[in-house]
């Protein structure tokens, strides 16, 4: 159903110009913008995708991937049609590319009314990018939050000031994912989006605003693995967000339009992680290789497992009430504590 977008400038001749991305397209009347669901009615601008989702899930916390938020916790993970970038790996591509604007019907609270059925802690917004459906996104978190669940995005943060204004009272955390390590080549070739600039606006605004946040990083072999620039966006992660900030280094598997690459070879995964390290970040972790060391939470201080994990289960707490290290006392910097009644979707053996 279309609805009232909030985020949009009217122009003359009846155009508008859409201000909920970093693209802020200018849309004749009868046109929309560059996600295909943002279109401009007799001088208006409306979200044609309001209410209709295309991709509605349980999931752990943890896949988003939010390792310092709310361990433990299931979310209720959103999506719709529609995207402001065009990755030419997108595992998703069925829904963000999709130029007809479909899914089922899901209002705000029946949204809200499913994460509780289904014990979920908090609402995500995934799958495509959730600030080209920010209207109906800001609904679902305000009614979330009544009820006392989280909300994060993951997002690519091409964002606005406009977005972050909007979005930065209501908003619990973001997992925001970098290309190519934000390389504006890379960027202008395989997600056809401009320099990774908004990007850091983007983390930096939301964090002042008392947003968690956690930044990724897919890691395409041949032409996204640049050891340079691991380095580059690691030490300016370091330096705006802070040393403690997650930093996470994604495996790549084919998909879409780029099916003939290989996965990453793990040794490049560990040969990037060392050089985030390097440059001081604390909590590094390699995403998508479940049996890894590099996806346990060491501390800083001591270098003990205060977080076992495999995949997106945590198999050992080893933390105390206030989260810090048992070994050593250091804190750890993680949101929220393990639930309770937290059960591991299959027993391993933790030595």
């Amino acid at each position: 159903m279309a609805h009232p977008a909030l985020l949009y400038q009217p122009l003359a001749e009846g155009k508008v110009r859409c201000t909920a991305c970093a693209r802020y397209c200018t849309i004749p009347v009868g046109s929309h913008g560059f996600c295909f669901v943002r279109k401009n009615e007799g001088g208006r601008l409306e979200l044609l995708s309001y209410g209709k989702a295309a991709a509605v899930q349980v999931d752990p916390v943890e896949k988003k991937p939010l390792s310092h938020f709310h361990p433990g916790t299931r979310v209720y993970s959103i999506g719709t049609v529609g995207c402001n970038w065009r990755c030419l790996y997108c595992q998703n591509a069925e829904i963000s590319q999709e130029q007809e604007v479909v899914g089922r019907p899901l209002s705000p609270r029946q949204a809200v009314e499913g994460a509780l059925r289904y014990g979920c802690s908090g609402v995500t917004f995934t799958y495509n990018e959730p600030t080209i459906f920010i209207e109906y996104a800001l609904d679902v978190i305000r009614e979330a939050r009544a009820a006392g669940l989280f909300a994060n995005f993951v997002t690519n943060g091409y964002m606005t000031p406009e977005a972050t204004e909007l979005l930065g009272p209501h908003l619990s955390a973001v997992s925001v994912d970098f290309k190519g390590s934000g390389e504006p080549g890379f960027m202008r070739k395989y997600v056809s989006a401009k320099g990774p600039e908004p990007i850091w606006s983007t983390m930096a605004d939301l964090q002042r605003r008392g947003v968690h946040v956690e930044v990724t990083d897919l890691i395409v072999p041949e032409v996204g693995d640049s050891v340079e620039a691991t380095r580059v966006l690691a030490r300016r992660v370091h330096d705006d967000l802070g040393p403690s900030t997650p930093f996470h280094l994604l495996r790549f598997h084919p998909d879409y339009k780029m099916m003939d690459l290989p996965e990453t070879p793990i040794p490049t995964l560990e040969k990037l992680h060392a050089v985030a390290k390097a440059e001081g970040l604390e909590y590094v972790y390699l995403g998508n290789v479940w049996g890894h060391p590099l996806e346990h939470t060491y501390c800083p201080a001591c270098g003990a497992i205060a977080v076992r994990r495999y995949g997106f289960t945590i198999q050992a707490w080893n933390l105390d009430a206030a989260n810090r290290c048992r070994a050593c006392g250091h804190a750890i910097p993680i949101v929220g504590r393990l639930p309770r009644e937290y059960v591991p979707s299959f027993a391993m053996p933790v030595s």
